[in-house]
């Protein structure tokens, strides 16, 4: 057995000759195809191979040209019969390393990352949602369009009325089955932009039965879009979920979130209260169990600084909340049960509208930001 796996001479590949290199990519590729077929071929099949390979071999020391393409070739249809090509090959393989892929992408979201958008404005500054710019200058080049919507996720909106005309709705659209468009629908005329439809009529004030003149400018500005995240979905299954971490949850059976037969939601908001926690916010600030809040996310908010305008209640917003909703209301969370606030407390749907999250509904703890490349790449904080 020996005798047959000689291996040739080595020499620096950069001066070897063509038919070596081919050569012995063949001879380790027969003695390989042979032990994978070794049990399924017949005792005098196998030492003819093993004669070939040896033929091979000392062709390639004796550095034979016309020996190593002969015995190659005969090698070469030995294999082509015991183990023949599968039509298609190539196509095969492609599909299953897509296949592969995506399961692979399919587990990690399942068990490990899931990627999420961030819609509203109810973190920032923290994480940005969508945010609309009206302005009354033209949109730049394309290729400045470009470059930004790459590295800021800017979409640019420049909607001018071809003729006298009245709006009559503005209704969002799925194109291809995965991308959202909003139609802007007017009496004589239509147009799509890729705006959602309540940023056009909040920010952009398309309400239907606006009048426009011809050439009069419809909708002009930019919209950016909502921060992208990773989700960590592994650590709460090794770990409990801790007070000032930013967590992701789902909506369903949640009162004043969800109603019956509806699909449920996913919200990110920071975790404020813990199980057995007493909460209670005094404009700007937020206790826990008596003592003002100290974990870093909380202190940036309280700052009132940067874009953060501190914890509200009814006190100083103007509205009443259930639950924290006076300087001296308290809150103490059940077992099983966190508390969530928004970082923007003014404008953040959270527990103190529709009380705490239970545990089961936890998806997992905010980890990354991965686009737009704006200041909030990286890791959440």
């Amino acid at each position: 057995m020996a005798a047959w796996q000689a291996r040739p001479v080595l020499t620096p590949m950069f001066f070897t000759p063509r038919y070596l290199k081919e050569g012995r990519e063949t001879f380790k590729a027969a003695r390989k195809l042979l032990d994978y077929q070794r049990d399924l071929l017949a005792a005098e099949e196998i030492g003819e191979i093993e004669g070939e390979i040896r033929a091979l071999g000392q062709a390639l020391k004796a550095r034979d040209p016309e020996g190593v393409k002969a015995v190659s070739t005969r090698l070469e249809a030995h294999f082509h019969r015991i183990a023949p090509p599968r039509p298609f090959a190539g196509l095969r393989e492609n599909c299953e390393v897509f296949l592969v892929a995506i399961v692979i992408a399919i587990g990690v979201r399942t068990y490990f990352l899931q990627p999420f958008t961030i819609p509203t404005g109810s973190m920032q500054p923290t994480l940005n949602g969508i945010i609309a710019h009206v302005t009354g200058e033209e949109p730049p080049g394309v290729p400045r369009q470009v470059a930004e919507f790459a590295l800021l996720g800017r979409d640019y909106v420049n909607v001018v009325s071809a003729r006298d005309d009245e709006l009559l709705e503005v209704r969002e659209v799925k194109k291809f089955r995965f991308f959202t468009f909003s139609e802007i629908v007017c009496r004589n005329q239509k147009f799509t932009v890729h705006v959602p439809a309540n940023k056009l009529v909040r920010d952009f004030g398309l309400e239907p039965g606006r009048r426009f003149a011809s050439g009069e400018v419809i909708a002009r500005g930019y919209v950016d879009t909502g921060d992208h995240v990773f989700v960590d979905k592994l650590s709460y299954h090794f770990r409990s979920p801790r007070r000032g971490e930013i967590f992701v949850f789902n909506t369903g059976n949640i009162a004043g979130l969800t109603r019956p037969g509806e699909p449920s939601q996913f919200y990110i908001k920071r975790l404020a209260g813990l199980p057995g926690d007493t909460l209670r916010i005094d404009p700007p600030d937020l206790y826990v169990n008596g003592e003002k809040a100290t974990e870093p996310g909380f202190l940036r908010v309280m700052s009132a600084e940067d874009g953060y305008r501190g914890y509200s209640n009814a006190a100083s917003q103007g509205r009443h909340f259930p639950f924290l909703g006076y300087p001296d209301q308290t809150f103490s969370v059940g077992p099983g049960h966190y508390f969530a606030l928004g970082d923007n407390s003014y404008d953040s749907l959270d527990s103190r509208s529709w009380r705490t999250v239970p545990e089961q509904n936890l998806t997992g703890r905010g980890l990354f930001v991965y686009w737009p490349f704006t200041s909030h790449w990286g890791f959440m904080k």
